[in-house]
């Protein structure tokens, strides 16, 4: 519990006041652990300059406000931390729900044409700020995102990230061969792109970078090559990439790699694994695989509505914690179909429901938020609402749809309540999103209907 001196806080400071929950640590797949979270069923959060200045009981820390503090008030809601995405796709939201393929004929069919268009400087603009708009409308408020192969597309993702002062983590696609014209890029210029990128804008505001691949099959050795030399040049930024998704995708794999022992072993050849490194969807693997991941700190995305989606697979959810391996929660927008993190946790318990597998919503939650911090490298800075961390926190409506106010109670337990969010929960759950202590979306504002309207069609 953040408790308090006597001093009061600064002038200027706000104050939002309703149940509040966050995560300290991991609370398990089954039984959560009641020493990894802090819930106060009144609670305040103090903000400064864009920083966390102290949670806790709404009785220890109102004396404290100076007089005339703004408290905003929150009774029916629950105050938490920003929602956090491991692995999505900015030029994609024009093929989420697209019909009929399983991945590697659904690159062909819609990813690729659809990612062609953001050649050019003013659509990734104008699609960079959407998809952020977006986020924020969902609840995230950072994330580790796939750009395009095209270099303007992550300028103007980062541009417009930073404008909000919005914690995003992304890269150039690197790929140069079986891909068609438009988004196939040029192996040396890969390179040198990549590196103009991270020069520029990797460690800036609270922008940083991801080296990005989009997998071994679209690669050429010299470009893999390449991705590895960056990382080693490059050690404080991230490498992001996709794993053992699909049955035909491993089977490629091994024809284009045969003297490589796995589909692991080519990244791990490259030096592509480490603790910065993160692996989407890793759905069909064994031991072994998750013994090397454990050992090298790399970590996987579990993407669970775009692998149902696209007939991938189940991810083993409790053989990879079992092994000690880090994972992340994700959306994996547009193969996956929403960008709501409530809604992938609805399918990640399914998921791990058909494995005959427990995911009880305080890890749910905890995966979503200070979970995936850790597994992006930001829990200093994001994940949940310790004192001297940014601002990044939601308003979430407990009664945003008839479904979740024929389940609303005034004496619901904390479980049930995070449980009814995590299962009937969508965008309309989000009432307000701030970034660093400013209001990035809401609801009842002009701008937040004209998105609801967007997101609903």
């Amino acid at each position: 519990m953040n408790t308090s001196t006597a001093a009061a806080f600064p002038a200027g400071c706000t104050a939002f006041r309703g149940p509040l929950l966050h995560f300290i640590g991991e609370p398990g797949l089954t039984q959560p652990n009641p020493d990894s979270y802090e819930y106060h069923a009144d609670g305040l959060l103090v903000v400064a300059d864009g920083r966390v200045l102290a949670n806790g009981a709404a009785t220890d820390l109102l004396p404290r406000l100076p007089a005339g503090t703004e408290v905003g008030q929150w009774p029916d809601s629950l105050i938490i931390p920003g929602l956090i995405d491991t692995h999505v796709h900015m030029p994609q939201l024009a093929v989420m729900a697209s019909y009929g393929t399983q991945l590697l004929e659904w690159l062909e069919t819609y990813t690729f044409p659809t990612e062609a268009r953001f050649a050019d400087a003013g659509w990734s603009a104008d699609q960079s700020q959407l998809f952020l708009d977006l986020l924020l409308a969902h609840g995230t408020t950072s994330a580790l995102v796939f750009s395009t192969s095209h270099k303007v597309a992550a300028e103007a993702l980062f541009s417009a990230a930073d404008g909000y002062n919005m914690a995003i983590t992304t890269g150039k696609v690197m790929m140069d061969c079986h891909a068609p014209d438009g988004v196939r890029d040029e192996t040396e210029a890969s390179y040198s792109e990549s590196r103009e990128l991270i020069e520029r804008w990797h460690g800036k505001g609270r922008q940083r970078y991801a080296v990005t691949p989009r997998f071994a099959a679209t690669s050429t050795v010299q470009q893999l090559t390449y991705a590895g030399q960056l990382v080693a040049e490059y050690p404080d930024v991230l490498m992001q990439t996709h794993w053992a998704e699909n049955h035909a995708e491993i089977a490629w794999i091994k024809e284009l790699f045969p003297e490589r022992s796995s589909y692991l072993d080519v990244y791990d050849h490259f030096g592509l694994l480490g603790e910065r490194s993160v692996l989407a969807h890793g759905i069909h693997i064994d031991d072994v695989d998750r013994a090397r991941l454990a050992e090298t700190g790399t970590r996987i995305a579990f993407c669970p509505t775009s692998n149902t989606f696209l007939g991938s697979g189940l991810f083993d959810l409790a053989s990879a914690r079992a092994a000690e391996v880090q994972v992340g929660l994700a959306t994996d927008v547009g193969g996956g179909t929403s960008l709501s993190m409530l809604a992938t946790m609805a399918e990640a318990y399914k998921v791990c429901q058909l494995r005959g597998q427990s995911l009880n919503p305080f890890q749910a939650f905890y995966m979503a938020t200070l979970g995936n911090a850790q597994v992006l490298h930001q829990a200093a800075d994001t994940g949940n609402l310790q004192p001297g961390k940014y601002a990044d926190f939601l308003i979430l409506d407990r009664t945003a749809s008839p479904a979740l106010r024929l389940k609303h109670k005034a004496d619901r337990d904390l479980q049930g309540m995070l449980f009814d969010l995590m299962i009937l929960g969508d965008d309309r759950a989000i009432r307000r999103t701030y970034i660093a202590g400013q209001c990035r979306y809401d609801r009842e504002s002009t701008k937040g209907a004209a998105l609801n309207a967007c997101i609903s069609g």
